[in-house]
């Protein structure tokens, strides 16, 4: 297996160069890179079988990210909600930790677009070591989810010296961490990175398949090894259109993910995120695929779906206490109460 250091110094970053694969134009991919950077990982670009395919379309630059009317680059109001600039605190009990600022394949639908490949997204280790000192100072603070980023192109030791931090602080219960590197860089699941996290029992790994395609052989074994270290694997799907918005498609992914030991745990609907207007389905079309699928698919293979509610107000479960109205400007109420409009229209 190659490195995965080697592999990542070997990720295609330059638009010019995958045009020429491919044999396309490669004057609208720079315009886009220009203003958001692309990265690919060498073993998820191997995946991709042309121009357009369900791979290409998450990780391809598309002219029409320069193009979404979408308002906010920042919906969900992290900048706001960061008390720290390593952390978001949008509940109570729970925070968002900020460890790194890089990813092995830029996704083009990712929530922190506004930052990603860029300078603003590096975090420092004095904004680390602030964000954990944050977090020791709010006894109310139970859960604390490693973000960025991927936490898990930390190196092991650096990883490791984070979660011997958090664990030392006696309110932390439960660390989780965000990490899309099983889909994108599954070299990087080693023996030693695992044996490592194993130390830190209870831990909670959500990784983010989107296609069954995704569901290689070298992504089952990174899986597998995660789950014989102990770690509790769950997986965040994002209903994109084009890539994943059919129920076909759908159970193909969620079956296999239970084959690997992963749990489906949430169907996000599209954050209001600005340049990722194009993959944007209608609620109904989530709706419509879990109905679907209720029945034919185990519930352990059902994830909740939800939306991201803008202004940083939290996660909204699609059911029919919080889904009050659909139309183009949906009706919902948040878990605290507030009766909201979400936008719900294809671009």
């Amino acid at each position: 297996m190659q490195d995965w250091q080697q592999s990542l110094r070997q990720a295609m970053i330059d638009p010019m160069e995958l045009a020429e694969r491919f044999g396309i134009d490669s004057a609208p991919l720079q315009r886009v890179a220009r203003r958001y950077p692309m990265r690919i990982s060498p073993y998820y670009l191997s995946l991709i079988e042309g121009p357009g395919d369900p791979l290409w379309r998450q990780c391809v630059p598309d002219e029409r990210e320069l193009t979404d009317p979408t308002r906010s680059a920042d919906p969900l109001d992290e900048e706001r909600l960061s008390p720290s600039p390593a952390v978001v605190h949008r509940y109570a009990d729970r925070v968002l930790l900020l460890v790194g600022g890089d990813c092995a394949t830029y996704c083009r639908f990712c929530t922190r677009k506004r930052k990603l490949g860029c300078s603003t997204m590096t975090v420092s280790e004095e904004d680390l070591a602030a964000g954990i000192d944050y977090i020791a100072s709010r006894p109310e603070v139970r859960d604390v989810l490693l973000s960025g980023g991927d936490p898990l192109l930390l190196e092991d030791d650096q990883l490791e010296a984070i979660l011997l931090r958090l664990r030392a602080i006696p309110h932390v219960e439960m660390v989780r961490i965000g990490g899309r590197l099983p889909v994108t860089l599954p070299e990087r699941i080693t023996d030693d990175l695992c044996q490592m996290l194993r130390r830190f029992a209870p831990l909670y790994l959500n990784t983010h398949f989107n296609h069954p395609r995704e569901l290689t052989p070298q992504a089952a074994a990174a899986c597998v090894r995660l789950a014989d270290a102990g770690i509790v694997l769950g997986n965040q799907t994002v209903l994109l259109r084009g890539v994943n918005d059919s129920a076909e498609t759908q159970a193909n992914l969620w079956r296999g993910l239970l084959r690997l030991r992963v749990r489906p745990y949430y169907l996000h609907h599209m954050d209001l995120v600005r340049g990722t207007g194009h993959f944007r389905t209608r609620i109904e079309t989530g709706l419509d695929i879990l109905q679907a699928l209720r029945g034919p698919l185990s519930g352990m293979a059902l994830p909740q779906y939800v939306i991201d509610s803008p202004g940083g107000k939290g996660k909204i479960p699609l059911l029919p206490e919080y889904l009050l109205s659909l139309g183009d400007q949906a009706r919902l109420r948040t878990p605290g109460g507030e009766v909201i409009q979400f936008p719900n229209y294809e671009i």
